[in-house]
């Protein structure tokens, strides 16, 4: 084992102590990506989307925690607060101003599981109108259409 040198022992001291894999914690909110369980946008906690999955794996992983985005407002982050309660889960929110993400919640382990699959897929609504018929293009086509 290397012994630590005063300029190392300074920059610890100033700093904190060294995190393995920053990019990963900071996106993750001060977890790691091998711990994570379940992971849902901001957008889909604002829509509420994901709950019934995040249940599940709740019921499945009794030894779970949840950390919410402090960024998202409290009233998208009450229903996913509750849920935690009901399963007895322990939940944190995470406020961090100097890195950004787009993550809203996580459900992870104190351990690594390496789970390939961690987002909940959204059901995008197929779209009425195709890109043609909207728009400045397809205005245009209509006015002409109809002046003849």
């Amino acid at each position: 084992m290397k012994k630590p040198n005063v300029d190392e022992y300074l920059q610890e001291g100033i700093y904190g102590s060294r995190q393995t894999k920053p990019g990963e914690r900071k996106r993750y909110l001060g977890t790691l990506r091998e711990r994570v369980i379940l992971v849902l946008t901001k957008g889909q906690v604002m829509q509420e989307v994901g709950i019934e999955e995040l249940s599940q794996e709740m019921k499945q992983h009794k030894d779970a925690q949840l950390l919410l985005n402090g960024e998202v407002s409290y009233r998208f982050r009450k229903p996913y607060r509750q849920l935690a309660d009901q399963h007895s889960i322990h939940h944190t929110e995470v406020s961090n101003q100097e890195s950004e993400t787009d993550i809203g919640a996580i459900l992870y382990v104190d351990y690594a599981i390496e789970k390939e699959n961690i987002h909940v897929e959204t059901k995008e609504e197929p779209k009425e109108e195709n890109e043609e018929s909207s728009g400045v293009k397809g205005f245009l086509k209509s006015l002409f259409k109809n002046s003849n």
